[in-house]
């Protein structure tokens, strides 16, 4: 299972401290222009070491692409339709760091279950389950996002919580283009700095933090989604819990209609310009029946604290002896500023395989 989606198709390879972290695309579109500097762009916002909030681990993770692609006579990058094959090399692996913890389950990571599926696991790092393999995603999330552009669909995503701290859960009273103004990634800058300030105070203690990212995806057309198996909200939820620390989403109103009536949450259908439908208000999320309803798409992603603490620990080894760990290395107190691309990314294919399965034509051609 390391393939993801259905027509758009992302199989990834690598490990944490292997030779390099990969991937190969099928069914991306032919004739899509790609933006080198912005797949770049995206892996730069989701590498370690690029504010003293994430983990100290240098990498320079640069995605060279190996195939799929070719250049047009203006000079662009297009995709021929063809397999899209690319790898980041990892360049700053300290496995040495793990050698005391070969033989021992560390608590809340996946040692146990590993070797209790596989008999072998990798301690550096913690090998497949590492949140690196996520560098694949990413590049191929980029690629789905110029995909989508063509389309005129957007996919944004940012910190909306850090333990207790929360901006506004209404991302229409947002300043979306504030998300990349500061480390955080949270568009209220009061608020982010509330929340860099927890995360520096929790890193400060060896311990971690969990929150919320909170995304909408706009201009998503009515369609999209399968009626009972492949609903289009199972379809992002399942994508979000393959992330790693994932521990919950919910779109629209969510767990907040638990509590509420009928005549308070139904979205009352209006004519809106142009002949189109559109809905009053969205407590729905952009989802009826399982299908899009061409309204935005606002979800929530709950992440847990991250595993691997800095300081003592209790846990037992393979041979079931109690024993102490104090981890080395280098790791985040809080995962969530560079999870925001990750959830991007799964996102973004998640609807582009969505709508390549709605349709029964190609893109739309760029212009040359």
């Amino acid at each position: 299972m390391n393939t993801f989606g259905t027509l758009f198709r992302l199989t990834t390879f690598g490990e944490s401290h292997g030779a390099a972290i990969g991937g190969v695309i099928d069914g991306c579109p032919a004739g899509i222009t790609l933006d080198l500097d912005f797949i770049q762009a995206e892996l730069d916002r989701r590498r370690p070491g690029q504010s003293r909030l994430t983990t100290a681990r240098k990498e320079g993770d640069r995605v060279e692409l190996l195939s799929g692609i070719m250049d047009s006579p203006a000079g662009e990058v297009l995709t021929t339709g063809t397999p899209i094959g690319f790898i980041v090399r990892n360049e700053n692996q300290h496995s040495n760091d793990y050698d005391d913890l070969r033989d021992v389950f560390r608590p809340s990571h996946a040692d146990y279950t590993y070797y209790m599926k596989y008999g072998i696991r990798d301690h550096r790092g913690g090998g497949r389950s590492s949140a690196r393999e996520t560098i694949s995603r990413v590049v191929a999330g980029a690629i789905a996002k110029l995909c989508l552009r063509q389309l005129g669909i957007d996919v944004k995503a940012w910190t909306q919580q850090v333990g207790t701290i929360a901006c506004d859960r209404d991302w229409t009273k947002l300043d979306l283009s504030l998300i990349e103004s500061n480390a955080v990634r949270c568009p209220d800058p009061a608020i982010a700095q509330q929340m860099e300030s927890l995360i520096l105070q929790v890193k400060g203690e060896g311990d971690t933090i969990g929150g919320i990212i909170a995304g909408v995806i706009t201009g998503c057309p009515a369609g999209l989604g399968e009626p009972v198996f492949g609903k289009l909200h199972a379809q992002l939820g399942a994508a979000m819990l393959s992330i790693n620390a994932v521990k919950g989403f919910e779109y629209g109103d969510g767990f907040a209609m638990a509590e509420k009536r009928g005549s308070e949450e139904n979205d009352i259908f209006v004519s809106a310009s142009q002949g189109e439908v559109a809905t009053r208000t969205n407590h729905s999320g952009g989802i009826q029946g399982g299908i899009s309803n061409g309204q935005p798409i606002p979800f929530r992603v709950a992440f847990k604290p991250v595993a691997t603490l800095l300081r003592p620990q209790e846990t037992i080894d393979i041979h079931g002896n109690p024993v102490t760990i104090n981890p080395r290395g280098r790791h985040d107190p809080c995962v969530l500023p560079r999870a925001v691309p990750i959830v991007e990314a799964m996102a973004a294919m998640t609807i582009l395989d969505a709508w390549l399965l709605n349709q029964k034509q190609a893109l739309p051609p760029p212009s040359l």
